[in-house]
This record gives C-alpha cells, sequence and structure tokens, in this order.
C-alpha cells in the first residue's frame, strides 16, 4: 500500500513512525515533512493548504491513502476534493470540520445536542462585546471563532485581560480571518483532559485518555501554546468517566453532525474540563492532538493501517482496536520567545540518529536539513517521548532524554505529567 501523510510537524512524525511499522506499507510519503521523518519517508516539497497540487501528486504516484495531519487542509476541505477524484483520504470533510474551524459552530451543535460545555455568546463588533464584558464575572475565557494554532484562547483573570483580548480579536485581527467573531466563554474551574476517537461517522472508538499542558511554563504560568507536552493514559480518565465522555459528548456530536448532513469521517478530538468528575467540553478538533499523538500512538497495539482503512471504508465496528498497557510522557521543545516571536536556524545538537529504541523516541515538530545539520525551523521543535510500565518511569525516560539534547534558547517545562505522579504516589 503506498501512503501520503500530510502535514510538517510531530504529530505527522509520529504519524509516520507508526505507520511504518506496518507490513502493508509498500511506500510512505509525507508532505511537506521535516528533518526527522525523512528518515523514515520521501518528503515532498508540497505544503499542507496546497490542495490541488496535493491531489495532483496523490494521482500521478497512485496514493492508496492520504492521511491529513493538521487542520488547515481539513478547513479547506480537502477530503471533499479528494473524494471527488476517487481517491482514499482520512479525514473529515469541510463541513464537518467546522466542528473544529469554527468555535460558535461548535456552540451550536453542543446546544442543539445537549452536551455539557461552558455558556458563552459570540460577537462580531468590539462595542457590545465590551459592554457584555462589564456584567461578565471573572475570570473570563475569550476566544477567537476561527483557527489559530491553538493561540486564539485567552484566560483573562482581570477586567483589563479581557477588554485587551477582545480588542486584539475583533479589532486588530491578530490572528486574521480567525478573529470575525468572538466568543466570550464561562471560565470552567477544573482539570483538563483530551479524549480522542477513532470514528468512521457511526461507530466511535475512544483512544486512551491523555492530558496536555497547553501554557509555555511551568504550574501552568504564561500563554497558551499549541501544546508544551502530554502524558497517556491520564489517571483522570477513569472507566466511569471514559463512559460519561462516550455517552454524553462523543455520541451526541457525532449523531449531531449526521444529521446535519455533515457525517464526521476520521479523528474527533474532545478537549475536556473535568469539574467534580463530570466532562465539559472545551473545544473540539477535527484530527489527532499536537502533542497528545505523540503520547497515544506509542501504546497503540493494533496496527494503524488496520484501523484508517476501517474508518475510511466505513467498518470500523469490524475491528477490536487494542492497547499497549504502558504510559507515555511527551516533553516539547521549543525556541526561546514561543508562543511568540523567535529566531531558528540554530543547529540542534545530541539528536539521536534514529528511533531505535521504544523506551524513548524523538519526534521532530520544527525542524530542516541545513547542510549537514539539523536546525530549528518553528516554535516547537521536538517531542521527547518516554515510554515505561509507570508514569514515574516514563517521565523520567522522557526527562534524561530531553536533557541531553540541545540548541540555542532551548525551553521545556519541567512539571509535564507532575501534578498526576503527585496524586498517584
Amino acid at each position: 500500500m503506498r501512503i501520503l501523510v500530510i502535514g510538517s510537524g510531530g504529530r505527522e512524525h509520529a504519524l509516520v513512525w507508526k505507520l511504518a511499522q506496518s507490513r502493508r506499507v509498500s511506500q510512505l510519503y509525507c508532505a511537506p515533512g521535516n528533518a526527522g521523518i525523512e528518515a523514515l519517508a520521501p518528503c515532498v516539497p508540497i505544503q499542507a493548504e496546497a490542495i490541488a497540487e496535493l491531489k495532483a501528486f496523490a494521482q500521478s504516484e497512485r496514493i492508496d491513502l492520504t492521511i491529513v495531519g493538521p487542520e488547515a487542509p481539513l478547513a479547506l476541505g480537502i477530503a471533499d476534493e479528494f473524494r471527488k477524484a476517487k481517491l482514499k483520504i482520512f479525514g473529515p470533510t469541510k463541513g464537518a470540520a467546522r466542528i473544529e474551524s469554527s468555535k460558535v459552530f461548535a456552540k451550536e451543535v453542543m446546544a442543539a445536542a445537549g452536551i455539557p460545555t461552558a455558556t458563552a455568546r459570540s460577537f462580531d463588533k468590539v462595542g457590545p462585546a465590551l459592554e457584555y464584558l462589564d456584567r461578565h464575572a471573572l475570570p473570563v475565557v475569550v476566544k477567537a471563532d476561527g483557527l489559530a494554532q491553538g493561540k486564539g484562547v485567552v484566560v483573562a483573570m482581570t477586567r483589563e485581560q479581557a477588554r485587551q483580548a477582545v480588542t486584539d480579536l475583533l479589532e486588530k485581527r491578530i490572528f486574521g480571518e480567525a478573529c470575525r467573531q468572538v466568543l466570550i466563554e464561562e471560565f470552567l474551574d477544573g482539570e483538563e483532559l483530551t479524549v480522542m476517537a477513532f470514528t468512521d461517522g457511526k461507530t466511535i472508538v475512544p483512544m486512551l485518555p491523555a492530558q496536555d499542558h497547553k501554557r509555555v511554563g511551568d504550574g501552568d504560568t504564561g500563554p497558551n501554546t499549541g501544546g508544551m507536552g502530554a502524558y497517556a493514559p491520564a489517571p483522570l480518565g477513569t472507566p466511569a468517566l471514559r463512559d460519561a465522555v462516550m455517552k454524553q459528548i462523543l455520541l451526541p456530536v457525532v449523531e449531531a453532525l449526521l444529521r446535519r448532513g455533515c457525517p464526521f469521517q476520521g479523528v474527533l478530538y474532545a478537549g475536556l474540563m473535568v469539574v467534580n468528575n463530570r466532562p465539559y467540553v472545551l473545544e473540539f478538533n477535527a484530527r489527532m492532538g499536537d502533542p497528545e499523538t505523540q503520547a497515544v500512538l506509542p501504546l497503540l497495539k493494533t496496527d494503524l493501517v488496520e484501523v484508517v482503512e476501517a474508518v475510511v471504508e466505513h467498518r470500523l465496528d469490524q475491528l477490536a482496536v487494542e492497547w499497549h498497557p504502558d504510559t507515555a510522557v511527551c516533553v516539547v521543545l521549543t525556541s526561546a520567545g514561543y508562543p511568540g516571536s523567535y529566531r531558528t536556524g540554530f543547529p540542534i545538537h545530541g539528536l539521536p540518529e534514529h528511533n531505535a529504541s521504544d523506551d524513548t523516541l524523538v519526534f521532530h515538530a520544527g525542524t530542516k536539513r541545513q547542510g549537514g545539520e539539523i536546525v530549528t525551523a518553528g516554535g516547537r521543535v521536538l517531542g521527547v517521548i518516554g515510554r515505561g510500565t509507570g508514569l514515574a518511569q516514563a517521565r523520567d525516560r522522557a526527562y534524561r532524554t530531553a536533557r541531553t539534547i540541545s540548541f540555542e534558547g532551548c525551553h521545556f517545562r519541567t512539571d509535564i505529567a507532575a501534578r498526576a505522579l503527585s496524586a498517584c504516589g
């Protein structure tokens, strides 16, 4: 089988790494890929949003299956275009991907389906939004409606911060088209959890629960990022909570999208806040999370190709998806200044030549080859994964490896999974 993976981050490196283990794969490609992926698959110089070029490549190279990593091409309708051309693709249609590309749309779907979530109101003008803020309790959450690479959410502790966030989004349009509308949302005080699920539009198979760490600094301080680390399975995701997530969130949203004429096929990501053992939806994503994928995929026992094919061919109900009983911890290494402005092009030292052991993995996110060196090429540079029989062992392996890698301005949180480890011990 000839497979194309679309994307260039740590999630895509993890996908390519997992797919490369399948005996069913004869040829792997990644577009555009990165310096880590190129060791496993030829990297094709086509950007993830260049849908016409990607379709032409898939046709010319007789690609049997395309797997979409990032959200942008899904929001642009890549799945629709590939299916029109009779090309198999793993990922939702443009209509179904609105569950991520429009937070206002997601709230409407949740309200209609009775899915537990924070109360919110949407605004497209600064004046009414600021007037509403003046009456709103603090803290308050301000969100850009569209895609902003995980950075369009502000948890405002003061009214001044909230007003600034609304002004930045609606007036200054700091995330461009993503700022056409904003949501002003109730703040939920609890603990975050991620539950991703494979679905073919009817059958839903949840993955292991994971916990992401979104703030840039230790102790959950500083601005939100695309994710500074994750671990799985998260102890917070007890069997009872997983059952509640399936019944109250995953099943209702998949059924709601089906009723709206946009059945969801691919990976549905539920970003949750658990308050008093009850799950509330913070956001839905229309693809695998980053960095959660780097922690979850190493624990998948079933051949990923088999799972993806079952989704694409609408026979997920016929497949038993199995998981290893281990724990995995991912620590993200970033450029200095991320998620704000940062410099790139710095040589990376101490990189393992290849992922020879499942106990420690390094997935590239923002890297490129420059001459004979691998250099930084993004805000999130690497994801270092430790795997072990328990959280302590997995965490120790991840940090031991992370500390052997260096580049100018390298930053990483030192407390990934610390709260869960403390609770366990």
